[in-house]
């Protein structure tokens, strides 16, 4: 039986979501983050040395990281579900989503919500204007025009393809999905980029996204 350690507010709720597409059996052991600072507990390092999420076992197989996991689990299970033929070019388009997921796309909404936080952070009177000038020039001049590089690049994408790989929804749009809905709720992706904000109205109303969300219980981006 595929086991999922899911930890609320995470990663792992994508992993949730391909098994439903699947129509996988499975079983779930959930994690909370603790209250303040938002860390996976202390357990989840008996499942991986990491501590991170999601982790999945299955029978003697323990493996961690979203893409490797996407990749297992639809190469073991999927019967060719999710994932275009080799022999065609939209094959190459969803290995290349795969990893720019987190990869690419991740790194600089990391950042904003690292940076975001420390700013609201208590420190001494002093030290707070000088670093929040340190912070905000360091948004300004860095993160955020990264953000809004892969937020266009993005949207350009979907212009030429209804889902990332091609005309079809793969298990990449899943992967996918994280990066752009972190974007929504905290990097201000809004209706100025409507092919973006269509395939999270789209990935949201698909039964096997609601299906994983009712399993893997509340779901509010913490990245």
């Amino acid at each position: 039986m595929i086991i999922v350690h899911h930890l609320n507010n995470s990663r792992s709720q994508r992993i949730l979501w391909l098994l439903e597409e699947l129509g996988l059996e499975y079983d779930i052991k959930s994690y909370e983050r603790d209250p303040k600072t938002l860390l996976a507990p202390a357990s989840l390092r008996q499942v991986h040395p990491l501590g991170k999420s999601p982790v999945i076992t299955d029978g003697d197989v323990t493996l961690a990281e979203s893409g490797a996991i996407i990749e297992y689990l639809t190469e073991q299970y999927g019967g060719g579900r999710l994932v275009p033929p080799p022999d065609r070019p939209e094959r190459l388009r969803y290995t290349y989503w795969l990893h720019y997921a987190e990869g690419s796309a991740m790194p600089p909404l990391l950042l904003k919500l690292v940076f975001d936080r420390i700013e609201q952070q208590p420190m001494p009177f002093f030290a707070k204007p000088i670093a929040q000038q340190i912070i905000r020039k360091t948004q300004q001049a860095f993160i955020t025009p990264q953000i809004t590089l892969h937020l266009n690049y993005l949207e350009a994408e979907l212009e030429k393809s209804l889902w990332f790989a091609g005309d079809d929804f793969t298990a990449a749009d899943i992967q996918m999905s994280f990066p752009i809905e972190a974007a929504a709720a905290r990097a201000g992706l809004d209706a100025s980029r409507p092919k973006l904000m269509n395939f999270l109205d789209r990935i949201h109303d698909r039964p096997a996204y609601q299906r994983a969300l009712k399993r893997g219980g509340a779901y509010q981006l913490s990245m």
